[in-house]
């Protein structure tokens, strides 16, 4: 025993010794960003802003995990959208931004209406009578058509561009649950409800599959009428169609080919690149890039935050969960504590909630929805704003404003409801586990997960799902001014577009988030652009406050040239993201509320998710847990 106990000392002082250790690296840190922050950021020189497009493009970025940092992990890249809109609009009034270069070298996209106000902000920069140009070793469609925008897209000689259109495989895991004996007892609302249907198929139903193509056939020619009207002389449905005669007609090679259609200007290097560029804002000998340029990094962090009078933007991203979340996440508790946080302040005149979320929790949802309608009780305009996605649980909350703002390539709507439990009595007895017990009424113990469900139970729990959808269907038919009749109609669990949902009566208007933000100015009694703008969001923790600092100061001071990557492996990194969220679903479906509002078509906004190697292992340990 007192070799135990000794041992045991040893194992807590090694874990004092490590916190204080960390404690110091963390001062350190503070020091240096410090320092940082007087010597390395002096000022802006003229040049051309370059803008490194590595990652994803984001509604909001996710805070860094300091756990992953100091275990040597990888932190994917991302670009939050409005920050980025911010720069360009900031760059064009700015007389030492003569230009701006898109390092497209591993840029994995984001959500179409993202993509495509990152696009419209490009071009409006160009207005400004400023130049736009884009260097890459791989485009793909988001890449490609923000590029589109531009002056000028060069491509590598080794560079391929590859167009595919929305759409691809999803996964079913129904046959797996079936192998692992685990019962999946599901409860619905909604013909075109098919968030389920990959825990209990092994394919998609016909009316899945359908409203699925509608959806995917609307963002393609949203995709094509934004492509032809930017670059008209790129011939992209002939491209799609034959790309492998096209390459074959260039001798092999896909840059070329590229260039021969249209989708890019110059196949050539980076240091011809540069040499471009610096013909037009000059040359820096002592520059990696050849040309002036002004780090994306560093200009961001020059512009001034705003103050005063503001509307405030409170964002809710990713899935809709209860309680507290961490970015990434919309909690609950978390969002309505910010809403609280922006009804306080007297300055802020308005709000707009944007939504960039395919759901999540039906509480949850309730929950942030009443917050919004007691702003509007206290007097405080709300304005909705659809990214890239904003269905079911995010259209619930979308209901509280005066008014809903969406982008054409928006993904809302799938108004429906599900629950889904799984059982293990059949897993269980395989491995000689079984469920036995005493009951005083039918629903004693339910829902008992080791035993499996009775009668009494599945009506209970079916009755539950459709008295919230009846709740969600007079929500709707409440806020869009419609018959209860004509929400059920166009509700069905189904998923439109944006372009489709303004037809239905479903959104008010098309628009940005600045378009929403003026929209909320105007509600308030103010004039567009009268107003500041400022983000409501949740104090970082300390120590990734420090960690992003770090990681802010080395893309900064890293003038190293990105690193090559071919088309075909930005796709894979991308579908490894998408396995890593379609797992992760079945682990919040093993952990989280039983009855949900979400969307499964949604992924095929191409919303950006993140790769989560924890959150995939820990996910398929939930299959098995």
């Amino acid at each position: 025993m007192a070799l135990l106990k000794g041992f045991w000392k040893l194992l807590v002082g090694i874990k004092d010794f490590l916190v204080l250790m960390l404690m110091l690296i963390i001062f350190i840190g503070i020091i240096t960003a410090l320092n940082y922050e007087e010597e390395a950021r002096p000022g802006i020189a003229d040049g051309a802003l370059t803008i490194p497009m590595s990652g994803l493009l984001v509604t909001e970025k996710q805070d860094v995990d300091p756990f992953v940092v100091l275990t040597g992990g990888s932190v994917m890249p991302e670009i939050e959208t409005s920050e980025l809109v911010r720069v360009l609009a900031a760059a064009k009034a700015d007389a030492r931004i003569e230009a701006v270069v898109l390092d497209m070298d591993g840029f994995l996209g984001g959500g179409l209406a993202d993509v495509q106000a990152v696009a419209d902000a490009v071009a409006d920069f160009r207005s400004a009578g400023k130049y736009v140009y884009s260097f890459g070793n791989a485009y793909l469609d988001d890449s490609w058509l923000i590029a589109a925008h531009g002056d000028e897209i060069w491509l590598s000689p080794l560079g391929m561009t590859v167009i595919q259109g929305p759409g691809g495989s999803s996964l079913y895991f129904g046959e797996a649950l079936e192998r692992l004996k685990i019962d999946v007892n599901v409860f619905r609302v909604g013909t075109f409800k098919s968030f389920v249907e990959p825990y209990t198929e092994s394919e998609a139903s016909e009316p899945a599959r359908q409203a699925r193509q509608a959806l995917v056939d609307d963002l393609w020619d949203l995709y094509r009428e934004d492509a032809a009207a930017a670059r008209p002389t790129a011939r992209i449905d002939g491209y799609v169609s034959t790309m492998p005669d096209i390459v074959r007609s260039a001798g092999g090679d896909f840059a070329l080919a590229a260039r021969a259609a249209g989708l890019v200007d110059e196949v050539g290097t980076r240091i011809a690149f540069g040499e471009a560029v610096a013909e037009i804002v000059g040359a820096d000998g002592d520059s990696v890039e050849g040309y002036r340029s002004v780090p994306y990094e560093l200009y961001a962090a020059s512009l001034p935050s705003p103050g005063g009078e503001a509307v405030g933007i409170v964002n809710v991203v990713g899935t809709i969960v209860d309680g507290e979340a961490d970015t990434g996440a919309a909690g609950g508790d978390s969002v309505s504590q910010l809403i609280d946080t922006a009804l306080s302040d007297s300055n802020v005149k308005a709000l707009v909630i944007n939504i960039d979320s395919g759901g999540g929790s039906v509480t949850a949802s309730e929950q942030i929805r009443q917050a919004l309608l007691q702003a509007r009780t206290e007097g405080v305009p709300v304005i909705a704003r659809f990214g890239p996605v904003a269905a079911s649980g995010g259209y619930w909350i979308a209901t509280a404003a005066d008014q809903i703002v969406a982008a054409p390539a928006s993904v809302t709507g799938s108004i429906g409801v599900f629950a889904i439990l799984p059982t293990f009595e059949n897993a269980l007895a395989e491995i000689g586990i079984n469920a036995d017990g005493v009951e005083t009424t039918p629903l004693s113990g339910a829902p008992d997960i080791f035993g499996g469900l009775n009668e009494t139970t599945e009506a209970v729990f079916q009755l539950g799902v459709e008295d919230t959808y009846r709740r969600f269907i007079n929500i709707v038919a409440e806020a869009r001014d419609m018959t209860p009749a004509r929400a059920d109609e166009i509700g069905q669990g189904r998923v439109w577009s944006g372009a489709a949902a303004r037809q239905l009566d479903l959104v008010d208007s098309f628009g940005t988030l600045e378009d929403a933000v003026a929209l909320a100015e105007e509600a308030a009694g103010y004039s567009a652009g009268e107003l500041a703008v400022r983000q409501i969001r949740q104090p970082k923790p300390f120590g990734v406050a420090v960690l992003e600092e770090f990681l802010t100061m080395d893309a900064g001071a890293d003038k190293s040239r990105s690193r090559p990557v071919a088309a075909f492996d930005l796709e894979r990194q991308r579908q490894i993201a998408e396995l890593s969220a379609a797992v992760g679903d079945i682990r919040a479906l093993a952990t989280g509320a039983s009855v949900q509002a979400r969307c499964y078509d949604c992924m095929l906004s191409g919303r950006a998710v993140a790769p989560d190697e924890r959150g995939l292992l820990e996910g398929l340990k939930a299959l098995i847990d």
